[in-house]
């Protein structure tokens, strides 16, 4: 049966993408390659847009009577696009032209050429494109087929319609090579169940959003869907990012491109501890995966940093640096609330005490800024192994900073275990249900998550316990009381002294307990014998096994 949301078509026709470009791969390996493939298609949807705005710009040249070679003129006049905010394509650089062409032998020189023509003509995409495709060395025939594959996507149509199209198959396509990349692909790629959690947790409405390792600029995506999700407009946050990687960091820039999304990354790519490009920003919302445990990370050049209010972190483990990072970058209380902050962290991070960080944590509880931790069940991550958390710090815990409100919690932080959620997507690879078509109260995967999803259980949790009022459409009928409690083996709202209690230790598991067991009714008098025959049952199964492996053992060595 075929399905009528389009955006089933969409992601079909972009696995199907996927499995051809991927077939002709071959001669670089994907780290290189997703360059390629993610530039051309950029290029392939700004040429669309540019022809879709062409064909609305001659319909209304016609209607007023403009024919002839004042109606061309006029198609080619670069103020009649960018003022609708579509970018201005020049001619070398249209679609079609280099799909006439993608039989020469040198395609790969002449789409460098068009890049740098959209570079030349649009300013604010001045050095943000890949543009080294001659330079990669990739025959002429495997470019030549995927000019053909790509050409079969389009994005015409409406213009929120293609955008959506193209962002939705950027985003299939960022994850499946991160998947192909394995532990590299973390260095752009972060799951969109984690940032889609963070974002739900974090509710950014208005204000300033940042990321200091903003990777392929996931983060600002979600918070961009959340804000049209809940009825706001996009220019009702302002965007700030930063990220090391060049190539990563020119991938930032389209993803937000393509989406109209206009964000500060600054004029290059730069290490957000040697060179903080917003040293005096205060942001109300910072999301970001850092990292993790990294060891060289200039912590020689960094003595006596403004940044390490609360320790300095220790030169062979970055962590401790980048949560200090995060909270100099929160804004503090202004009477509307403060900024809040929430980001991935290894677990080690909760409990660690080795290099002083024991100590600095204990002064960022003291300091009352942890809100809540997550724990996250193992093998999210496409990345690593390494267990994984969620940290969430705010400057203000009166309520004040939530849209809707919420109650007084200071001095309390609240812990909650999710180890055990999520579903396995491959044999490696688990995601947290919530985030995807179907898993969300609008079908098209906007909206909030259903309540009985992983990261539904995870946000109603930490909103209710925050004292934000029930959504319009939370039923008591379907859903239960709007109401926060502890569960054992789920969640458990702490206060600082019970923290202190555990040596300033924020492992969830210490503080939510053991789920409650079902009683299955038998009387202890009747279990308890059962089970001790059973256990004898076992006793008596293990010495004759045992057995039989010592004589096996004496045959062996009486024939040696």
């Amino acid at each position: 049966m075929s399905s009528n949301n389009p955006n089933d078509s969409d992601l079909s026709r972009a696995e199907i993408l996927w499995k051809a470009a991927d077939a002709l791969r071959g001669q670089i390996d994907a780290a290189e390659y997703k360059h390629v493939v993610l530039g051309l298609l950029f290029l392939k949807y700004i040429s669309d847009a540019f022809a879709a705005r062409r064909d609305e710009l001659r319909a209304e040249l016609e209607a007023d009577g403009i024919t002839g070679a004042q109606l061309e003129g006029l198609l080619e006049s670069r103020d009649e696009y960018t003022a609708e905010r579509v970018f201005w394509v020049p001619p070398e650089a249209r679609w079609q032209n280099l799909q006439n062409q993608a039989t020469r032998p040198d395609i790969a020189t002449l789409i460098d050429d068009a890049i740098l023509s959209v570079e030349r003509d649009n300013p604010n995409l001045k050095g943000k494109l890949p543009r080294d495709y001659a330079r990669r060395g990739i025959a002429p025939e495997k470019m030549m087929g995927l000019i053909d594959l790509i050409a079969d996507i389009g994005f015409k149509g409406s213009r929120s319609r293609a955008r959506d199209t193209l962002g939705r198959v950027y985003e299939y396509f960022l994850g499946k090579f991160a998947q192909a990349e394995g532990k590299l692909g973390g260095e752009f790629f972060t799951p969109r169940c984690i940032v889609r959690l963070l974002v739900e947790m974090l509710e950014p409405y208005d204000g300033r959003v940042y990321d200091p390792c903003c990777g392929s600029a996931g983060m600002f995506v979600q918070s961009e869907r959340f804000v049209a999700a809940h009825g706001g407009q996009t220019t009702d946050i302002s965007i700030f990012g930063q990220e090391s990687n060049p190539t990563t960091w020119r991938l930032a820039h389209m993803n937000l491109a393509i989406r109209g999304i206009e964000a500060n990354l600054g004029p290059q790519p730069a290490d957000s501890f040697l060179r903080n490009l917003h040293p005096d920003l205060k942001a109300d919302y910072i999301l970001a995966n850092p990292p993790f445990n990294i060891s060289d990370w200039s912590a020689k050049l960094l003595e006596g940093d403004v940044r390490w209010r609360f320790g300095t972190p220790p030169a062979g483990n970055a962590n401790y640096a980048w949560i200090q990072h995060f909270i100099h970058h929160l804004a503090p209380p202004n009477g509307h609330g403060g900024g809040v902050a929430g980001f991935v962290m290894a677990n080690g991070s909760l409990s660690s005490n080795s290099g002083g960080e024991g100590a600095i944590r204990q002064k960022i509880v003291e300091a009352d800024l942890v809100d809540c931790i997550v724990a996250l069940p193992a093998q999210l991550f496409l990345t690593t192994g390494i267990p994984a958390c969620l940290w969430f710090l705010t400057r203000d815990k009166t309520g004040r900073n939530l849209k809707h409100g919420g109650r007084n919690r200071a001095g309390e932080t609240l812990f909650i275990d999710a180890r055990k959620l999520g579903t396995l997507q491959t044999r490696t690879l688990r995601v947290l249900t919530g985030g995807d078509d179907g898993e969300t109260l609008l079908a098209d995967g906007m909206g909030e998550p259903n309540p009985d999803t992983d990261i539904g259980r995870i946000v109603y949790a930490y909103r209710q316990w925050r004292g934000e009022p029930a959504p319009e459409w939370w039923s008591e009928n379907d859903h239960g009381g709007w109401y926060y409690e502890d569960e054992p083996g789920f969640r458990k709202a702490t206060t600082i002294e019970g923290i202190g209690k555990h040596g300033f230790v924020l492992t969830p598991g210490r503080y939510v307990g053991a789920e409650e067991q079902e009683d299955d009714g038998e009387p202890f008098e009747e279990k308890y014998p059962r089970l001790l025959a059973e256990l004898e049952a076992c006793f008596s199964e293990g010495e004759r096994l045992m057995g039989l492996v010592r004589a096996k053992m004496e045959e062996v060595g009486s024939n040696g």
